[in-house]
């Protein structure tokens, strides 16, 4: 099941034409949305199922620069910056609290790592420091696991995907910009080899820019063009909790658990040290591209060879405007969640703080991530089709910097001066 979202009232038609097409109304494309009706540019966001129904609803909630690689750590100073501001620019709680991020180590191998990680980023000024067992203890207390160190950034923090989608959503229509659900685009319509609009279930609409921020479709959607967006699927099971007691307001990620205090009281926890690999066409077709990847973290993925195989075969690779194209057939993914998986998420977190073992488990569900080679998104536009800008391939990261990702394609898409330098996102890397 899905989490739940926060309702918006959105148009059911179709206009006949815009400036800006943004394909996906997941926070990325409606952060988009919001910055361009903000400049005063007529803008349509086109959700082939519901607003925030995919992987913007189904996060863990993180907002977080630590761990990022550093070249991707000036979005992420940028998102804190629009985190905090969005209650203002929306009107409306997101639940942003900037309480920080813990990452523990149960080995000096581990702390080792996130020593290295420390050093990385030692130029670019962030608060992340190393901790020993008994800081742990104090930021975090009445636990029982056995800690060889962590390391916490104290101006880290969480927000609420099942608000802030719907917040950023409600101020971008109150700006002037119009959201249609349940309406798949097919493809684009072309002119002298530039975008001159998309075709949709709904018919045409005239446009000269589109962004396309379809998360885990956005390969498929690029593919049919003759584009290549590498990504694979992850699959991450989740399980929320009952307002309840615990440990405190920082969000910790264990090597095999996390947790993170929810506005209503409760705790959103997963197995932070495993992960759902099911085997698709294209990990047949691209998979090598992965190599450098699953040589350090093969020990996380949970592979299965199953039904997800013949599914994603089923669907089409090519098709035309009059369809039926992959995204009329399948409005939402929605994976099934692992019980075995947030079972296990749930015994490592008891033994490590027991408060745990009084909670209550009121909902689970799953979310498909789109993984790059180097789990880093792609923000840029397409030199071979004019007018088309992508943002896509976040990684399981993108609900953190959404705010400033979509800002930053909202540049990209209009030419103005980027919110930060776009050079770590290009396509063009792979």
């Amino acid at each position: 099941m899905a989490p739940a979202v926060f309702p918006v009232e959105t148009s059911s038609h179709i206009p006949e034409a815009t400036t800006v097409v943004v394909i996906g109304a997941g926070i990325v494309g409606l952060t988009a949305a919001l910055t361009l009706a903000e400049r005063g540019i007529p803008v349509v966001v086109l959700e082939k199922g519901r607003l925030a129904g995919e992987q913007s609803s189904r996060n863990l909630g993180w907002v977080r620069k630590m761990g990022r690689a550093p070249a991707d750590v000036p979005m992420a100073v940028a998102a804190d910056r629009l985190w905090a501001e969005m209650p203002a620019r929306t009107g409306m709680d997101v639940g942003y609290r900037q309480a920080g991020i813990m990452y523990l180590a149960r080995t000096e191998a581990e702390m080792a790592m996130h020593a290295g990680w420390l050093k990385a980023v030692d130029a670019l000024g962030l608060d992340a420091r190393l901790l020993t067992a008994g800081e742990i203890d104090a930021l975090v207390p009445r636990g029982r696991g056995t800690w060889a160190g962590g390391i916490v950034t104290p101006s880290d923090g969480r927000a609420e995907p099942g608000l802030a989608a719907s917040a950023i959503a409600r101020a971008a229509i109150a700006k002037g910009a119009t959201i249609v659900e349940n309406c798949a685009v097919r493809t684009l319509s072309l002119s002298a080899g530039k975008v001159s609009g998309v075709v949709t279930e709904q018919g045409e609409i005239r446009c000269d820019q589109v962004l396309l921020a379809g998360g885990l479709w956005s390969r498929r959607f690029l593919g049919n063009l003759g584009v290549s967006l590498p990504t694979l699927p992850l699959v991450c099971s989740v399980l929320r909790t009952a307002p309840m007691e615990g440990p405190g307001e920082i969000a910790v990620g264990g090597p095999d658990f996390s947790f993170r205090k929810r506005l209503d009281g409760g705790y959103t926890i997963t197995q932070r040290g495993a992960l759902n690999a099911p085997i698709q066409l294209d990990h047949l077709l691209i998979g090598m591209r992965y190599l450098p990847t699953l040589r350090t973290q093969r020990q996380f993925l949970r592979i299965k060879i199953g039904r997800d195989f013949l599914r994603d075969l089923a669907l089409p690779r090519r098709w035309g405007p009059a369809g039926p194209s992959p995204f009329d057939r399948v409005r939402t993914m929605d994976p099934p969640t692992d019980p075995g998986l947030n079972a296990e998420a749930m015994k490592n977190l008891c033994a490590a703080w027991p408060e745990f073992d009084a909670a209550k488990i009121v909902e689970t569900w799953a979310g498909t991530m789109d993984i790059t080679p180097d789990s880093t998104p792609v923000i840029d536009r397409i030199g071979r089709i004019p007018g088309l800008t992508v943002a896509s391939g976040f990684s399981g990261h993108g609900f953190g910097t959404g705010p400033a990702a979509g800002q930053l394609a909202a540049d990209l898409v209009t030419e103005a001066n980027p919110l930060i330098a776009p050079d770590p996102y290009r396509l063009s890397r792979f």
